[in-house]
């Protein structure tokens, strides 16, 4: 497997935790706004950036 690939799909479950983080932090109104919505913004960063990792690398034998 690519170390592209990898380091991609780390990205992209990094994405998916702090987008999730987030969620429930809004919903519960347990964090600070200012705090979950940079952890939102990290997380779509890591998310579509690993999603493009991913999809761009090829596999190579």
């Amino acid at each position: 497997m690519n170390l592209k690939r990898t380091f991609g799909a780390v990205l992209t479950v990094l994405g998916i935790v702090g987008l999730i983080y987030t969620a429930v932090s809004f919903v519960q109104h347990s964090a600070d706004v200012r705090t979950a919505i940079v952890i939102g913004v990290l997380g779509v960063i890591f998310f579509f950036t690993g999603i493009s990792l991913v999809r761009t690398t090829k596999d190579e034998a």
